[in-house]
């Protein structure tokens, strides 16, 4: 199994990106991600034993966070940088809160023996992936040209998933396994 867990797009941001998406895909033949796999990313999880499942899932319904979580779409982005991408995406604001989840989804994880990740948590949603000679001049015209209006959209999490990724050879398709409700931190 693939997985990772993340926190789903609320359907008022999710028809907001839509409307988005509609002027950005004519302007570049990208790998564009379908919209019911956006989402943003708390952790990735990777090829995980199947046999696992259970010991993962209990792992992650203790992880506790101060709730809800404000999502803020803040703008547009390319990793690793603008000069070369190989991803665009929409940036979400760092909320300490949603840091805070992924720091504590990374510590469950690493006491199964998954190790921590190292990059620095980067919260965003992708919106297409970007092959090495990909030609995005237009697009940056388009994204340069739209009367955009930042913040995007703001909503508060409640939840998180797990999200198994399979790739049938049509590209991936995003599933939720499991929610997990966040609630405030136990009182020290």
């Amino acid at each position: 199994m693939r997985l990772f867990t993340g926190i789903a797009i609320s359907p008022d941001a999710l028809r907001r990106v839509a409307e988005i998406l509609t002027v950005l895909r004519p302007s570049a033949k990208l790998k564009w991600a379908p919209l019911s796999n956006l989402h943003i990313t708390s952790a990735f999880i990777g090829a995980w034993p199947e046999e696992r499942l259970a010991e993962l899932q209990s792992a992650l319904s203790k992880v506790e966070v101060k709730a809800p979580i404000p999502i803020t779409i803040i703008g547009f982005g390319f990793f690793p940088n603008p000069h070369q991408p190989h991803s665009f995406f929409l940036a979400v604001r760092r909320e300490p809160s949603l840091e805070d989840l992924a720091g504590k989804i990374g510590a469950a994880l690493e006491s199964l023996g998954r190790p921590r990740e190292e990059r620095a948590y980067t919260p965003h949603i992708t919106l297409a992936r970007i092959a090495r000679r990909e030609n995005i001049t237009e697009l940056r015209q388009t994204i340069a040209s739209m009367n955009t209006q930042f913040p995007l959209e703001t909503f508060a999490a409640e939840e998180f998933h797990l999200y198994e990724s399979r790739n049938p050879g049509t590209g991936s398709v995003y599933s939720k396994l499991a929610t997990f409700a966040l609630r405030k931190e136990a009182a020290e």
